[in-house]
């Protein structure tokens, strides 16, 4: 009896079993599951590289190198990052139909797997801005008031107070902003293409940008106010009130000397 009732179990036995059962099990799936899941993204990412090459090779390597080194025809695309890609193949700007001043936007020729594709062979070659989330550049309750000061400190010197253009020095220009998206407004802000400079966020905090985007979308929306009549590329009433002056004023004068013409010529006869 005595030798039974040493070999009887604890009662928390079970419950201890079960415990490490728990935690094998845990340990397993921690080892192996997410290792699984790495090792597809990686899968993925190497295949899209290797689609992103293809296309490279065939749109891109005559101007910007077989490695994207850049050559007297494109710049080096090693490190410009996968935001830069995004931007000029997403606006069509990229290929370019021949070696100018400036790329201007045009119908977008690949598909948007393809930039992806693209944007993640160039990101390969260097570490660079990645193509920001939506959250990022989303300006679903961003500050306005705040965005139009941003964006007239910033912005307005090339794109004009309300995102209009404008010329620049060397056949370059600033585009206009009305009609583009939200996430292209970010991408252009973060990279810096053409002649306009790069924002990082360590700059213009991504807050920052948003509220840039709100205003631009606001300003050139059909609900926008314009009390001052012909907008004249939104200058202002200034640039308005001299329109007025210089032309107005110059028709009433031709007004007035063509009656006295006529009035004169009626006299004599």
């Amino acid at each position: 009896m005595k030798k039974l009732s040493a070999r009887r179990r604890h009662p928390l036995a079970a419950l201890v079993v079960l415990l490490f059962a728990l935690a094998v099990t845990g340990g397993l799936y921690a080892a192996f599951a997410p290792a699984d899941k790495a090792q597809a993204d990686t899968t993925a990412q190497s295949l899209a590289i290797k689609e992103g090459k293809q296309l490279y090779t065939t749109g891109c390597a005559s101007c910007h190198g077989t490695g994207g080194q850049g050559s007297p025809d494109g710049p080096s695309l090693v490190g410009v990052g996968a935001a830069a890609v995004d931007f000029q193949v997403g606006t069509g700007r990229m290929p370019m139909q021949q070696p100018g001043a400036q790329a201007p936007k045009k119908p977008v020729v690949y598909s948007q797997a393809e930039i992806d594709q693209l944007a993640a062979y160039i990101a390969s070659l260097g570490p660079g801005p990645a193509v920001p989330a939506e959250e990022a550049y989303n300006p679903e309750g961003a500050d306005i008031a705040k965005g139009g000061e941003l964006f007239r400190t910033n912005c307005a010197q090339c794109h004009n107070f309300t995102g209009q253009g404008g010329a620049l020095t060397g056949g370059k220009f600033a585009p206009n902003l009305d009609g583009v998206s939200d996430k292209h407004v970010y991408e252009a802000m973060l990279t810096g293409p053409q002649a306009m400079p790069v924002f990082p966020d360590t700059t213009v905090p991504e807050q920052d940008k948003r509220d840039i985007i709100a205003y631009i979308n606001t300003v050139n929306s059909d609900d926008s106010a314009n009390p001052g009549g012909l907008e004249l590329g939104g200058f202002g009433p200034v640039t308005e009130g001299l329109f007025a002056w210089t032309f107005g004023l110059g028709a009433m004068i031709a007004v007035a000397i063509w009656v006295a013409a006529r009035t004169a010529k009626a006299r004599k006869s």
